[in-house]
């Protein structure tokens, strides 16, 4: 399998990297993807999956926030974190063709919530939140969910039952768009990581989300 091509996105406080996993065949669409609070683009996580999604027919572009390129640990604040979003979207836009026919953004946890702040903004095809933090870890009283009541946008999230920050019984209750669409992986934790008692295996978990993020983009 090929490597990514590195591109350079300039921002208002410097510039940050992405990297550009381009699908074998003709894209017909291209997916930008923000990585979660702890972990850079280059993660396993993020790059086991940023691999996988390209092989489906879909140019993927990962992306450091500015507060990872310059290695600091605690991330900006929400505005400065859109603000790069909308830069690295602009960017994609304007170096690779498969964004002009179709642009679909999303990310893991953090990422993903940021992309959903901006996506009817930046008129997204799609939306893929892999993982999203509904409310901090312990604290399911304070939700950042109001936004999702309004979402225009069609998203699909994809959850593991076990992810401290809302799980199945949490998200039940909560009023959301029905643009809205909630996968769930058996057991799966933060990275979808399930528990050796569950019978599920971690591989098993993620092809079952790569399916529905191949059936939900080929549905858009």
């Amino acid at each position: 399998m090929k490597s990514p091509s590195e591109l350079r996105i300039p921002l208002e406080a410097g510039a940050t990297t992405a990297l550009a996993y381009t699908a074998d065949s003709s894209a017909f669409g291209a997916l930008v993807l923000g990585h979660g609070a702890g972990a850079g683009q280059r993660s396993t996580f993020m790059v086991q999956f940023a691999r996988a999604i390209s092989a489906l027919g879909v140019d993927v572009i990962t992306f450091n926030f500015l507060y990872t390129e310059h290695n600091r640990r605690i991330p900006d604040r929400a505005p400065v974190l859109e603000a790069c979003y909308r830069a690295v979207i602009a960017s994609v836009h304007a170096q690779l063709p498969a964004a002009k026919r179709a642009l679909f953004i999303g990310g893991k946890s953090m990422g993903g919530r940021i992309a959903s702040m901006v996506a009817d903004e930046v008129g997204a095809r799609g939306l893929v939140c892999l993982g999203y933090p509904f409310h901090p870890p312990g604290r399911p009283e304070k939700l950042g969910t109001k936004h999702l009541e309004t979402l225009a946008t069609p998203a699909l999230v994809v959850q593991g039952t076990r992810y401290p920050f809302g799980t199945a019984e949490d998200v039940a209750g909560y009023r959301l768009s029905p643009a809205i669409r909630v996968v769930w992986l058996q057991d799966g934790d933060h990275s979808w990581k399930p528990r050796a008692a569950s019978g599920r295996s971690e591989a098993q978990n993620m092809a079952d989300a790569i399916a529905a993020i191949r059936e939900f983009l080929a549905s858009l």
